[in-house]
């Protein structure tokens, strides 16, 4: 901590999960030595993205992979390799709408914070339902030669009211238009870096590097269709193109690269163990506060299959102090209030992101904020 420290801020002890507003997660040993390797000697960086995209591509058991500076930048370069094919002429000026196929077709029930990213591969978005239902001659009457692309957003945590995606790539590709699967934080399970492209038949389809694959922070993974992929690299840096400025370094490539061998070779039964038994710890070390009601969840925020505990507080203004009292403490510790209408009634607190003792920090601590906050 002494380059935070240095900086007159506080440690954060994450409880809360992978948010980009946090740092996203902790690189593991393996990671920051394949940074600091690739960091010591100067490389092609052509030759770099294809060797690179060729191991991922091999370890994710997909045809092609791509490093991105994030997964946001990945919807874009995908975007942008559709409307191109990779040929630089053909958008000339930007957003170039008259120029090239320029719509995306979204499910109302997949519209999130994220749609900005798409804007910026200059497309507009066309909405297909509404949050209660979705019909296939939908999307069927949507489809257009101004039709670019599908975007599904993968993730349980969302209604249930899309089309299913193989129902949504046989409608496209029977109209002979691609998928793209946003899946940011669809990991684990470890087989979601095949399951939607080789699997379900998605063209392609987007990761966060620096979320559960615990790669560098501005760091994405792209896979899936060879030429698709291609051309969206011909659009990125080191070529002087619209994406240039989402540029992935040779050390964000060698960590993500890193990220991903470590992530699928993991014990991945034996780390939701260790999640189950955090949980089931502090569920014990908290069920006999006044006031408190606990609920183990089988399914964090983005529906991935990671333990996490809620702690409902019954009253407000005391949900709201104890939000406060974690947020000064020392270290703060993080965690995913649960707000309505911007009223506090709880938070959640997760494990999968905690180091040494800081499970039993985050128990202490969210002990004495609760307790303290009744006394107020």
């Amino acid at each position: 901590m002494n380059f935070y420290s240095g900086l007159g801020l506080k440690p954060v002890v994450n409880a809360a999960t992978t948010f980009t507003a946090l740092g996203g997660s902790l690189m593991p040993e393996e990671v920051l030595d394949a940074m600091t390797d690739a960091a010591g000697s100067f490389v092609d960086m052509h030759e770099l993205h294809l060797a690179a995209g060729k191991r991922l591509a091999e370890i994710t058991r997909n045809d092609a992979a791509y490093v991105t500076s994030g997964c946001a930048a990945a919807l874009i370069l995908a975007l942008l390799g559709i409307r191109t094919k990779g040929d630089p002429r053909v958008l000339t000026e930007f957003p170039g709408r008259d120029l090239a196929p320029s719509e995306v077709i979204m499910h109302a029930a997949h519209r999130i914070p994220y749609d900005a990213a798409i804007a910026m591969s200059g497309v507009t978005i066309r909405q297909i339902g509404n949050i209660q239902q979705t019909f296939d001659w939908e999307l069927e009457s949507a489809i257009t030669e101004r039709t670019a692309a599908v975007l599904y957003v993968a993730g349980p945590h969302l209604p249930q009211v899309a089309l299913p995606l193989p129902e949504v790539v046989r409608i496209a590709r029977k109209k002979g238009i691609p998928v793209i699967v946003d899946a940011a934080a669809q990991l684990p399970p470890v087989e979601n870096l095949w399951h939607f492209t080789k699997e379900l038949g998605a063209d392609v389809a987007v990761f966060s590097g620096g979320k559960a694959l615990r790669g560098p922070q501005a760091s994405g993974l792209m896979v899936g269709n060879p030429d698709i992929i291609e051309a969206a690299r011909q659009n990125g840096a080191p070529f002087q193109r619209w994406a240039r400025a989402m540029k992935a370094g040779k050390e964000e490539i060698a960590g993500l690269l890193a990220a991903v061998e470590r992530f699928v070779n993991l014990d991945h039964a034996s780390l939701h163990g260790q999640w189950l038994t955090t949980v089931e710890a502090w569920h014990q070390g908290l069920m006999n506060l006044d006031g408190v009601s606990l609920r183990p969840e089988a399914l964090n925020e983005a529906g991935q299959p990671v333990p996490r505990l809620y702690v409902g507080i019954n009253d407000t203004v005391r949900a709201a102090s104890t939000l406060a009292a974690l947020t000064q403490a020392n270290p703060r510790v993080a965690v995913h209030p649960d707000l309505r209408n911007g009223t506090p009634h709880g938070f959640w607190i997760g494990p999968d992101l905690l180091q040494g003792d800081e499970a039993q920090i985050v128990l202490d601590t969210v002990h004495t904020a609760i307790t303290s906050s009744a006394s107020k």
